[in-house]
């Protein structure tokens, strides 16, 4: 996949990560009636996702690491009553294949890999 696409879709992944943990700890499925402080665990993925949108390696580099923090809350609540264990697993999927992207792109945009495509493109 080209960079771009995968920046496309590691930003709707993030988009719809930070929009599922919201709704789920503010509305659909709380922890505490009336929301709780676990709305707070949308900060890191907010912090990365200036960087994400600005195609800032560095930010896929360590939000790939980030990312498996909500793979692991995803599967560990998969035991929560409905409709919380459906948001669980759509978390951990999500995470997951937000993961997978994200690493891509980190492999994709390596300097390494630019110069051999520059490279391999001028000698053509």
């Amino acid at each position: 996949m080209k960079p771009k696409t995968l920046s496309l879709l590691a930003s709707i992944l993030l988009f719809a990560l930070i929009a599922l943990c919201l709704a789920w700890e503010t509305v659909i499925a709380p922890l505490r009636p009336g929301g709780s402080w676990m709305t707070l665990k949308v900060l890191p993925l907010m912090a990365a996702m200036f960087g994400i949108l600005k195609g800032k390696r560095y930010t896929y580099q360590w939000s790939s690491m980030m990312v498996l923090l909500y793979v692991t809350e995803g599967v560990i609540r998969t035991n929560d009553a409905a409709p919380g264990n459906a948001l669980a697993l759509a978390e951990a999927i999500m995470s997951c294949v937000f993961f997978v992207v994200v690493v891509l792109y980190a492999r994709n945009t390596a300097p390494s890999r630019l110069a051999a495509q520059a490279q391999a493109s001028s000698d053509t």
